[in-house]
C-alpha cells in the first residue's frame, strides 16, 4: 500500500513586519484596538511592488526541500494554492518550476479554492501520490492578496497579508495523510469574492476584495467544524486524541470558536493570525511551518488543518506527522 507523508516544511514572509500603527500612519482610518478587538491581527506583512507570488512560493519550496533532505529534482509534481497569481497564464506553479530550475517535465499546475486552497491542493497531490503515478510532491500556498485590497476600505484592507507556505509530500509505506475533506457551495459566492476581471485590455467589474464579515463569520464556525468533524470520524479517531488544530488564520474568533465546538482547548490550537494576518492559501502551510521550527509539532504528533474560503469552498484534512 501506497501512502502520503509531509517530509518537510518551509515558508516565508516579505519585508519588515507593518503594524497596525504603521497602516493608521499610511492614512487608514483605524486603530490597534479596533483592529485587535475584531480580528487579533497586530501586524502583516506585505509584499514589495516588483515581488510575485511565485517569487515568495520559490523561498517557500527552497526551504520545505532543504527540510526533506532531497533535491529539486526530486520534485516530480508542484501544485500551487494562490487567488493572486502572477499572470493569467502560464501558472504560477509552472514559473515555480523554472525558478527552482527543475527540468524533470514533471506536472506543475495551480489550484484556486481562495483560503481553502492549500487544503485542497495537499488532497489533490495526496492521491496522485496514492496511485502510484507521482513520488514526490511541492504542495503550496502562496499570495500577494496586498494586491486585491482596496485601501480605502477599512473593514477589509487591515485584514490580510502576503506571504508564503510549502510542503514536500512525499511516497510513503507507512500513513501520513489518514483522511480529507472537501467541500463547495457557489451559491454563498457574494459574501466573499472579487467580483472583477479583465477583458480587452480593461478592468471588467470591481477588481476589489469584498466581504461580508458577519455572514463570513457565520457560515466559517458552521462549516470548519463539520468537516474537521468529518475527517475525524471518517478515520475513527476523537478529537481528544489530536495534539494540534492548526486552523486557516482568518479570524482569531472564528478559530475560538471552531475549537470550542470541537472541544479542543485553545492551548492546542497553532495561531499566527496575530503577526501573519489573514494570508489566505499561505496561512495553514505558513502556520505548519512556524509549528515545526518552534518545536511546537513534532514527528509523530496527530493534527487536523482545516480552511474555509470564498466560492465557497472548505476542507479539512486530518495527519500523522
Amino acid at each position: 500500500m501506497i501512502y502520503a507523508r509531509i517530509a518537510g516544511t518551509g515558508s516565508y514572509l516579505p519585508g519588515e513586519p507593518v503594524s497596525n500603527d504603521d497602516l493608521v500612519k499610511r492614512g487608514i482610518e483605524t486603530s490597534d484596538e479596533w483592529i485587535v478587538s475584531r480580528s487579533g491581527i497586530r501586524s502583516r506583512h506585505l509584499a514589495a511592488a516588483d515581488t510575485g507570488a511565485s517569487d515568495l512560493a520559490r523561498v517557500a519550496a527552497e526551504r520545505a526541500i532543504e527540510a526533506a533532505g532531497c533535491e529539486a529534482e526530486d520534485i516530480d509534481l508542484i501544485i500551487v494554492a494562490t487567488s493572486t497569481p502572477d499572470y493569467i497564464f502560464p501558472s504560477t506553479a509552472a514559473l515555480v518550476q523554472s525558478k527552482l530550475g527543475i527540468r524533470n517535465g514533471g506536472a506543475a499546475f495551480d489550484v484556486q479554492a481562495v483560503c481553502s486552497g492549500f487544503i485542497y491542493a495537499l488532497s489533490v497531490a495526496e492521491k496522485f501520490i496514492r496511485s502510484g503515478s507521482h513520488k514526490r510532491a511541492l504542495v503550496i500556498g502562496a499570495e500577494v492578496f496586498s494586491r486585491i485590497l482596496d485601501w480605502s476600505d477599512r473593514a477589509t484592507c487591515v485584514l490580510f497579508g502576503d506571504g508564503a507556505g510549502a510542503v514536500v509530500l512525499e511516497a510513503s509505506e507507512h500513513p501520513g495523510i489518514l483522511a480529507s475533506a472537501l467541500h463547495a457551495d457557489g451559491s454563498h459566492h457574494p459574501i466573499l469574492c472579487v467580483p472583477g476581471g479583465v477583458a480587452s485590455g480593461q478592468v471588467i467589474g470591481d477588481p476589489f476584495l469584498r466581504m461580508d464579515g458577519q455572514a463570513v463569520f457565520k457560515f466559517a464556525v458552521k462549516v470548519l467544524g463539520d468537516v474537521a468533524n468529518e475527517v475525524l470520524d471518517a478515520a475513527g479517531v476523537e478529537a481528544s486524541s489530536i495534539d494540534w488544530l492548526i486552523p486557516h488564520q482568518a479570524n482569531i474568533r472564528i478559530i475560538q470558536a471552531t475549537a470550542k465546538r470541537l472541544g479542543v482547548p485553545m492551548e492546542r490550537v497553532v495561531t499566527t493570525l496575530d503577526h501573519h494576518g489573514n494570508t489566505s492559501a499561505a496561512s495553514i502551510p505558513l502556520a505548519l511551518d512556524e509549528a515545526v521550527r518552534t518545536g511546537q509539532l513534532r514527528p509523530g504528533h496527530r493534527i487536523v488543518v482545516e480552511g474555509v474560503g470564498g466560492g465557497f469552498t472548505w476542507g479539512a484534512a486530518l495527519i500523522d506527522f
